[in-house]
């Protein structure tokens, strides 16, 4: 065999095992992801089971405007609290008598709160609070990735709809 070939055939198994190597490496980084991505779900799935968490506004959809990019507010869920300062924009059926401030504002201790698995992962959460005259349900739709919809039904407002995120209470 003449040295052109030799040296032809050891540029194909040296690049055979350059393309190996690699492989195994691009194959070892994506077990590592998805590793993390199953702690973090599993982190998630904690704080969600354990009621404990808090979700994160950052737009407002009100039924009848554009979406407001918003900042500030909060939707705290503790296991026998629920606590709400959100803000509402929209329209309101009747006003409430001696109301001096707008939002969605409510800490409540008697509430309904049922969870289920969603259709695509994550969870679908239903509270009912008590008492509280504007709010009849809050529902809350958590992505495995931890983005949340907040929709919010009243008696006495038009229904209005947060997106966000859930991360663990502080």
């Amino acid at each position: 065999m003449n040295m052109k070939k030799s040296f032809a055939i050891c540029k194909i198994f040296f690049s055979l095992a350059l393309l190996i190597a690699i492989s195994a490496q691009a194959e070892a980084q994506n077990a590592d992801k998805q590793e993390k991505e199953n702690a973090r779900i599993e982190a998630l799935k904690q704080i969600v089971e354990a009621r404990h968490f808090e979700f994160i506004p950052q737009t407002a959809t009100p039924m009848n405007g554009g979406t407001k990019q918003i900042s500030g507010y909060i939707l705290k869920v503790k296991k026998d609290t629920i606590d709400s300062d959100l803000p509402y924009y929209g329209r309101a059926y009747s006003a409430t008598i001696g109301a001096t401030e707008g939002g969605i504002r409510f800490t409540s201790t008697d509430f309904e709160y049922n969870s289920k698995d969603g259709a695509r992962g994550g969870w679908d959460i239903s509270i009912a609070p008590k008492g509280v005259r504007d709010v009849q349900t809050m529902t809350l739709s958590i992505s495995n990735s931890g983005y949340t919809t907040v929709r919010v039904n009243s008696n006495t407002r038009q229904m209005i709809s947060f997106y966000g995120f859930v991360e663990p209470l502080k």
